[in-house]
């Protein structure tokens, strides 16, 4: 039989291991929301571990006094008072005025962290700034290089240390897109443009995915996204503009079907104006948001 100070010391033991190796799952690329790679996801690491310790004025508290009421009122301990009818002003003012302030703290600290992070806002860096179109479809994404004139299809690409500007929308149900280490989450929506700023520190490759439920092949929707050197960029560029196949109405409308598990593709070249195209038949009298910015 385990003593109890025995089974103490052990109770202490086993949580500083648990607490060990949860940090270092954390630290590690298992969990990427919290190892970020760039600032907009380093900024939301921080809401959410600020956040986790504002709660923990009151959680720490709550769980230190069960243990010790157990331990103080057990039935062996002939010591402690028995006194079932008794009231306390102090204890009543602290149970209502410490998770007041606590909801107080948090509301603000999310308030103006949130308001921070707009996901339109433009981020600051040396780099040249890369705008990319995103097209959500059933169950794949379109990504359309304006300015390079390719699209892919489940592979993203861009230079790390310059900021990447995604114009997103969707071609079937509404869909949601994040790069969990890059950090964001914006909805994707059928007529309308929603946009997402984001930038890498450094060169890796990244998973990105459809956070959305979009039907039977909701699972197996993710890309890859790459931050790669500016010359591994151009190379890759170069690549893409070198697989022939061209990205018009037709070639649109048999990649729009529904597929499930598509394999990486690019297109050499892209009609003019797809992307809205893609927008604009969904338009039954409303603007989009860069329109409605435009006014």
């Amino acid at each position: 039989m385990v003593t109890q100070p025995r089974a103490s010391k052990l109770f202490a033991i086993a949580a500083v291991c648990g607490l060990a190796a949860v940090t270092a799952g954390c630290g590690g690329d298992a969990i990427p929301i919290a190892n970020p790679k760039g600032p907009v996801g380093l900024a939301e690491r921080d809401i959410l571990f600020r956040a986790f310790l504002i709660m923990l004025v009151v959680i720490i508290p709550v769980f230190a006094m069960a243990f010790w009421f157990a331990w103080r009122y057990r039935a062996t301990n002939k010591q402690a008072r028995y006194e079932p009818d008794w009231m306390s002003n102090r204890i009543d003012a602290v149970a209502w005025i410490v998770p007041t302030l606590i909801v107080i703290a948090l509301a603000y600290h999310v308030w103006t962290s949130t308001h921070a992070l707009d996901p339109y806002k433009p981020l600051e860096s040396a780099g040249k700034p890369l705008e990319v179109q995103v097209v959500a479809q059933d169950w794949k994404w379109l990504f359309i290089y304006p300015e390079q004139g390719i699209a892919t299809v489940n592979e993203i690409a861009f230079p790390s240390g310059a900021p990447l500007t995604l114009r997103i929308t969707s071609d079937t149900v509404m869909n949601a897109l994040i790069i969990p280490a890059l950090g964001g989450q914006i909805y994707a929506m059928a007529g309308m443009q929603t946009q997402l700023n984001l930038l890498a520190d450094e060169p890796g490759t990244f998973v990105g995915r459809n956070t959305q439920y979009s039907g039977d092949g909701f699972a197996d929707q993710h890309f890859t996204a790459k931050a790669l050197s500016e010359a591994d960029f151009e190379a890759w560029v170069a690549a893409a503009k070198q697989a022939g196949d061209t990205l018009d109405a037709t070639a649109y409308a048999a990649l729009a079907k529904p597929s499930s598990k598509h394999p990486v593709t690019y297109y050499s070249s892209v009609e003019p104006e797809l992307f809205v195209s893609i927008i604009e038949k969904y338009d039954h009298g409303l603007m989009t948001h860069g329109a409605m910015a435009a006014e």
